[in-house]
């Protein structure tokens, strides 16, 4: 059986990390508590990426962001690819795992993207199915990821909040809320972010996302942002993660910088400012 307790990351501010920072990181962390990284960069058997994650883990509680295991798709989850995540957290004990409510894979082919899912209770019951296996697999209580959307199904019969919301109550599973991600989907799809969050179940929250977006226009000059992770995070999105933490109190907050990474001071400014949303609450 796995572990029903909360995420055990502190309630403060973590970086996605990313090797150029690693001597930064080791000297001077400033408002950074603790580090995530990408599970699939990390399965090999050896090298400067896991020696690197060995010395960081000694220093700083680590959560484990999956990005490759499918999690909405149609077939049964990778076993091999599910074996290496087992060693890779056995190896390293981190304090989190999550993953991302998408799918990327069709028969043999992994498509290098994270994509949508319609919100029926089929699909319900699949992803229950899997996150069940997961955790079973890992013996630990993953988050799931709330996905940037770009559309939406017709045959969807639930809403995101109350389908993540019966996920967790199937399988104890804990949700990880991307607040950029909330901010992206909702302009995109034409509703209200504030509204979303109202509806999420924080309580399940053990972790917050913040990050980059993209500003670009669809076929009909609307606005469309992409969720590119490559650059500051956007004003709104701050002004809904004070929105939330006023509602749910300190929480594990982590900003993403994936694509055209910054220097160390760039990114150290992005932490601090989160830090600071968090001493706003306490």
């Amino acid at each position: 059986m796995f572990d029903h307790r909360q995420a055990d990351l502190p309630p403060a501010v973590g970086v996605g990390f990313k090797a150029k920072h690693f001597a930064a990181l080791m000297d001077d962390p400033g408002a950074v508590r603790w580090i995530e990284i990408h599970a699939e960069n990390y399965m090999g058997d050896g090298g400067r990426p896991l020696a690197q994650l060995g010395a960081l883990a000694e220093r700083f509680p680590v959560s484990v962001h999956g990005v490759g295991l499918s999690i909405g798709g149609a077939g049964p989850l990778d076993p091999d690819h599910l074996s290496r995540l087992r060693t890779l957290c056995d190896r390293i004990g981190p304090a989190s795992f999550s993953e991302h409510l998408a799918w990327s894979t069709h028969d043999t082919e992994y498509l290098n993207d994270l994509l949508p899912l319609p919100y029926t209770t089929d699909t319900l019951a699949r992803v229950a199915a899997h996150i069940d296996a997961v955790q079973d697999t890992l013996g630990r209580r993953m988050l799931l990821e709330n996905p940037s959307s770009y559309l939406a199904f017709a045959e969807s019969t639930w809403s995101e909040p109350d389908f993540l919301a019966e996920l967790v109550r199937r399988t104890g599973c804990g949700l990880l809320l991307d607040v950029n991600n909330v901010f992206v989907s909702a302009t995109n799809l034409g509703y209200a972010p504030e509204a979303y969050l109202d509806a999420f179940p924080t309580d399940a929250v053990g972790e917050i996302h913040l990050g980059g977006h993209e500003t670009d226009a669809d076929d009909h000059g609307g606005p469309l942002l992409i969720d590119s992770h490559g650059r500051e995070v956007a004003d709104p999105v701050w002004t809904l993660l004070d929105r939330l933490l006023a509602a749910t109190g300190p929480r594990p907050v982590l900003v993403e910088w994936d694509t055209d990474v910054p220097d160390w001071p760039v990114l150290a400014a992005e932490a601090a400012r989160a830090a600071q949303a968090l001493e706003a609450v306490r």
